[in-house]
């Protein structure tokens, strides 16, 4: 039995703004007794136990992000094993699967549209690593929007691609008002086509879209007879 004044010392010190935790450590009666007895008493936690509560979500947040960024060199380090070295094959179907999501199909013409660097990286080495092109084969056409640096974001693909400045094209501002408010900041460098320019080498030109075509129709041949 606890001590008939206890009860009310007890809803005092909660009303003072301390927890279940405060007050069972100081008047040594459990929880669950505590939460009978400060039923449909308001809580409005005080100041040294916000900052507590403060710390702890802190230190929580610090574990998280702690155990976030294990993870993630974790996964790169068993990622970097499994992958192991990229051929040269690995680098063709690689971009023909990148085609298959990115590139022109319904136009023999051979056009790359992203705004990930990464990807039209990718997509000029295998131009030319695979496909046979060099620069001069290539050409580049910038889509952005009004809170895009023109100038800065030329430079930007011109030093990703290693296409020079000279071989692009018109650059296209979305002036859209909808458009503009969905992606301000969000494409800092805008949208990028990446096109192929035969200049008068016909295996550049038609042929290399349905030589593609072809590559993707054969991988689709080969998934069917998978199922």
């Amino acid at each position: 039995m606890y001590h008939s004044d206890l009860k009310i010392e007890v809803i005092a010190y909660r009303k003072q703004g301390y927890s279940y935790l405060d007050i069972s450590n100081k008047f040594g009666v459990p929880k669950s007794t505590l939460s009978g007895w400060l039923k449909g008493i308001e809580f409005k936690p005080n100041l040294k136990v916000r900052a507590r509560v403060n710390l702890a979500v802190q230190k929580s947040i610090g574990v998280r992000r702690a155990n976030k960024l294990k993870s993630i060199i974790l996964a790169k380090q068993t990622a970097k094993k499994e992958l192991g070295s990229l051929s040269r094959r690995d680098l063709w179907l690689l971009g023909i699967g990148m085609y298959i999501g990115e590139g022109a199909k319904s136009i023999e013409n051979v056009r790359i549209i992203n705004s990930d660097p990464l990807v039209i990286k990718t997509a000029v080495h295998w131009l030319k690593d695979i496909c046979g092109l060099t620069n001069k084969n290539l050409s580049l056409f910038v889509h952005t929007y009004p809170d895009n640096d023109i100038r800065a974001t030329i430079r930007f693909w011109s030093k990703v691609t290693g296409i020079p400045v000279e071989q692009f094209g018109k650059t296209q501002i979305d002036r859209r008002i909808g458009k503009l408010s969905r992606n301000r900041g969000k494409l800092p460098y805008g949208t990028v086509q990446l096109r192929v320019r035969a200049g008068g080498e016909k295996e550049f030109g038609v042929f290399l879209h349905r030589r593609i075509m072809g590559w993707i129709e054969v991988i689709g041949e080969q998934i069917q007879m998978r199922d």
